[in-house]
């Protein structure tokens, strides 16, 4: 049974997306913990409620970047986990704590890496006059929103569009791939050759 660790900075939509496809479809995987770097994080009762052990390591508290990573990485390492998801967490992590959980960390981006890292996705791809936009499901690296990539959704911007209504769509398809992501992982579906990321079973790795 693969131990799986999720890090939140808010409500944690991807995080329940997460928690009830791997408990409705059985998954050879549980979510023992859910970790927040704000403590007003709403996700973290939404954890609780479900018996999942909810922490907060609060970034404010540590005014260097690296000793919040540590206190963060005690934080995780004390549940073992096989997998470490970020899930809207919104703190960019040193290169030392990424290379730790090397391999077993997977994060979600709301474009389609490599175009648009970092913030405001959907106001610089409208900006761009971008026809589709997407999610990006990837293997962690030191580089920010970089890494191997696993699963992307396709969304056509559409006219009339803003940032409010292109994210509520793209979000939509988030829930989808990430869950499948994480299943492939758990299921030990994913290798990774030359930098790509290969599934096992031939499985579409694109959402359309």
């Amino acid at each position: 049974m693969k131990r799986i660790v999720i890090l939140i900075s808010g409500r944690g939509s991807n995080m329940e997306a997460l928690h009830q496809r791997c408990t409705e479809q059985g998954w050879p995987a549980q979510v023992v913990a859910v970790i927040a770097n704000r403590p007003q994080a709403g996700g973290l009762a939404w954890a609780a409620e479900r018996g999942i052990a909810a922490t907060c390591v609060d970034h404010r508290a540590y005014p260097q970047r690296e000793a919040f990573d540590a206190a963060l990485a005690a934080a995780i390492d004390a549940h073992a986990p096989d997998l470490v998801v970020l899930a809207g967490f919104m703190r960019v992590l040193g290169a030392d704590f990424v290379r730790r959980y090397e391999g077993r960390l997977l994060n979600i981006h709301p474009s389609l890496l490599p175009a648009f890292p970092g913030l405001h996705t959907h106001r610089r791809a409208l900006e761009a006059g971008c026809k589709a936009v997407g999610a990006t499901v990837h293997f962690v690296t030191p580089e920010l929103d970089h890494g191997p990539i696993v699963m992307q959704s396709v969304v056509p911007v559409l006219p009339g569009d803003d940032e409010q209504k292109l994210a509520a769509r793209v979000l939509a398809t988030e829930h989808v791939i990430y869950p499948l992501a994480v299943r492939w992982f758990v299921e030990g579906k994913l290798r990774v050759e030359n930098g790509l990321v290969i599934q096992a079973d031939g499985a579409s790795q694109v959402l359309m």
